[in-house]
This record gives C-alpha cells, sequence and structure tokens, in this order.
C-alpha cells in the first residue's frame, strides 16, 4: 500500500479544510448550543463540489476517489460531526448506492442533481422498533397498478427536514424478513409524506435528525430501485458505504481531540509548569496518538480495497468500529486533561464527547461489529466474492452495471 497521497487528494483534504474552517469553525459553538441546523451549509457544500464527489463525472460529480472521500470526511468532523453526517447520508447512503443500484434514467434524474449539489439526499431505514433488525421493518409497501402503497415511519433520519430526496426501505411480505424488501425513491412534496425534527439530542445538535412518515404515499414503480426482494441488499450494501465515512469521521474526531488537548497542555501550567510535562497526561496524550494512527490506517485500507473492487464488509466494519471507539477515548481522554473545563462548552471538547457518543450506536452499534468480526475469525461469517464489488470512481466511468450478486 503507497501511504503518499497524490496532488489531487491533497488538494481535496485542504480544500474541504479551508471550507469547514471559515465556513463552520467560527459559528459552530454558537449553533450547537442553540441547536440550529443551518441549511445554507448544504448549498455552500453544494456549490464547492463536495456533495458529488466520488460521483463520475458524467453524472454531474469530482470522480475523486475514496481516499479522497475518506480525507473530506475526516475533515468535515475534524471541525463539527455534523458536516460529516451530511457526507454520510447524502453521498455514503444515497448517492453511492444510487449509482450502484439505479437504472440509467433514474441516475440522470435524481442522482445528477445530487451530485451536482442542486439537491439533497438521504436515506430511510431505521424505524422506531427496528434498528440493528433491518429485516424486521414494519414499513409496508403494497403493489396497486402502476404503483406502491407506503405506510409506516422512519426514525433517526439525517437532513429529514432538509432533503429532497429519500431513499427508502419497505416490506413486501413481512413474513419473509429480509427477503421481502423493497428500496424505492421519494421526493419530498408527494402526497401523504411528512417529516419532522427530533428535539433534546445528546449531541450532534448543529445537525438536523428527524422522522418520516408515510400515509398512504403512492410510489410509481419506476421509483423502485433494484428488483423487488433486493431491498436488503442494497441496503446492506448502502450501509457498507455509510460505514466507511463515519470511520473516516472517526478519524477527525480523534485528530480534533488531540489537537485540542495539545494546545491546552501548552497553555495550562501546573505546579510551575506545562500540564504537558506530566507523565500521566503524556500518557492520555500517547494513547491519543496510537487511537488516531491505528485508525486512519484501518480506513485507508477500506479505501485502498475499495479503489481496487475488492469487497470489503470486513474491513470496513473494523475500521468503523475501532475509530469510532477510539474516538469516543480521545473524546473522554480530552476532557480529563481540560479539567473542569473540559465540562463547559467554553472549550470544544465536551462537544467532541457528545458527539462521539452517538458514533458508537448509529452504523452499526459496538455489539453489531463485534459480532461480526469474531463471525468472520471464527469462519462463521465468509462474504460471497462479488462480480464487481464496490467498485472506486474511475472503474464507475467503465461499468453501467455494478454489483447485483
Amino acid at each position: 500500500m503507497d501511504f503518499k497521497l497524490t496532488d489531487e487528494q491533497i488538494q481535496v483534504r485542504d480544500m474541504v479544510r479551508e471550507f469547514a474552517e471559515s465556513e463552520v469553525a467560527p459559528h459552530i459553538q454558537e449553533w450547537e448550543a442553540k441547536g440550529e441546523f443551518h441549511p445554507e451549509i448544504l448549498r455552500k457544500m453544494g456549490e464547492l463540489g463536495v456533495l458529488g464527489l466520488p460521483i463520475p463525472e458524467r453524472y454531474g460529480g469530482g470522480g475523486f476517489d475514496y481516499v479522497s472521500l475518506a480525507l473530506a470526511c475526516e475533515e468535515l468532523e475534524r471541525v463539527d460531526t455534523f458536516l460529516r453526517v451530511i457526507m454520510s447520508v447524502h453521498v455514503g447512503l444515497n448517492s453511492l448506492a444510487m449509482h450502484q443500484w439505479a437504472t440509467e434514467e433514474q441516475k440522470q434524474r435524481w442522482l445528477r442533481p445530487q451530485a451536482e449539489g442542486t439537491k439533497y439526499a438521504t436515506f430511510g431505514l431505521t424505524e422506531p422498533g427496528a434498528g440493528s433488525d433491518a429485516g424486521n421493518i414494519a414499513t409496508t409497501a403494497v403493489l396497486d397498478g402502476d404503483s406502491y402503497i407506503l405506510n409506516g415511519e422512519k426514525m433517526w433520519i439525517s437532513l429529514a427536514d432538509a432533503a429532497d430526496h429519500f431513499l427508502v426501505f419497505a416490506s413486501l411480505d413481512r413474513s419473509k424478513k429480509h427477503h421481502g424488501l423493497v428500496a424505492l425513491f421519494l421526493e419530498r412534496g408527494m402526497e401523504g409524506f411528512t417529516t419532522g425534527s427530533i428535539k433534546g439530542k445528546m449531541g450532534v445538535r448543529a445537525g438536523n435528525t428527524g422522522w418520516l412518515a408515510f400515509n398512504n404515499v403512492r410510489v410509481p414503480v419506476e421509483n423502485r430501485i433494484g428488483e423487488e426482494g433486493e431491498g436488503f441488499k442494497i441496503a446492506m450494501s448502502c450501509i457498507d458505504q455509510g460505514r466507511f465515512t463515519v470511520g473516516a469521521g472517526g478519524v477527525g474526531l480523534i485528530q480534533a481531540s488531540l489537537d485540542a488537548s495539545l494546545k491546552y497542555c501548552h497553555e495550562r501550567e501546573a505546579f510551575g509548569q506545562e500540564i504537558g510535562q506530566f507523565q500521566l497526561i503524556q500518557q492520555k496524550i500517547a494513547y491519543m496518538v496510537a487511537g488516531l494512527e491505528a485508525s486512519r490506517l484501518l480506513v485507508m485500507q477500506a479505501a485502498e480495497l475499495k479503489n481496487r473492487g475488492i469487497r470489503n464488509t470486513r474491513e470496513t466494519s473494523l475500521a468503523k468500529w475501532y475509530a469510532c471507539d477510539e474516538a469516543l477515548k480521545a473524546a473522554e481522554e480530552a476532557i480529563q486533561i481540560h479539567g473542569a473545563y473540559g465540562y463547559s462548552n467554553e472549550y470544544p471538547v465536551e462537544r467532541y464527547y457528545r458527539n462521539a457518543r452517538g458514533a458508537v450506536i448509529y452504523e452499526g452499534t459496538r455489539e453489531i461489529h463485534q459480532l461480526m468480526q469474531a463471525s468472520y475469525a471464527l469462519g462463521y461469517r465468509v462474504d460471497k466474492p462479488l462480480r464487481c464489488p464496490q467498485p472506486p470512481a474511475q472503474a464507475f466511468e467503465e461499468s453501467q452495471e455494478l454489483v447485483k450478486a
């Protein structure tokens, strides 16, 4: 593996870093304290080209690789988690899935404006009573002529009140569990389709999170993504991509905690010297450095496999689990280093901790990833090679028929 970044990758990293630091960093403490989501950030990210980063140019995207996507997610979350969440739902869970599974007509109709940043997208799988058990979703779709009648509810949906496009999953036959799911593409404004926001979140308060409700929503058959019964397979491929962006964001959160701690170690003095001189403080810094480097390597391993078109479900799961756990540890240690100040919002580390706590739950809980890794190691779980698994952006240009196996 070549660890040297290309000039193109460095340009992406620096561009995203400058955007996050200039457009969001000066305001994030206030936005977060007030629980305000600022939708103009979506427009600015679209204008910058970030929302179409790994999508081919022929669909309005930038055509960059997965290393570039990881670097972008890292830089966004280094400033605040809500920025990376936008990338996770718009790019990872929706746009990349649309490019993998949608027809050419569907791509031109929905993927192109998403990649160009003029329409914003999200993903709806989780429900009030179904999270890790995705095969048990209660939302139903009943075929009625040339439409599906959709009824049900989705919960904990990022950009619920801000998105224009929604990739949602429903059951055609609940007795078939995950074999009976279908993926449907909805647009805001469909009759019977409503959204709302969730208040009182522990973290990611500057981001929009909410619910989707479907009351006899008529969804045309041409809005179906893939075939009937392929919904679970499509959802899992989406989650593979989403987990990758979350893991990359975790690296950024560790970096943010480390940066804040290093700065404070040089500013704060106790017993006549900088607190960075004390060995127990140095131990905390050392663990942060180790967690940062290991997490970044795991994310880059997954990125390299994606760029080479090799299935990476195990590697992406490991990267997401490890990086998010290390982000939570780093944020906790950063608070301890800051002492009483770490317990207030005068410094950013308490925000890092609250934001990091959510990442060990969403996109597969810590426990789900532990079970996955143990099952791989024990040989109980073996992924089948895919005909064209998760190709890089460059390969998208060469193949219109992607993973259907």
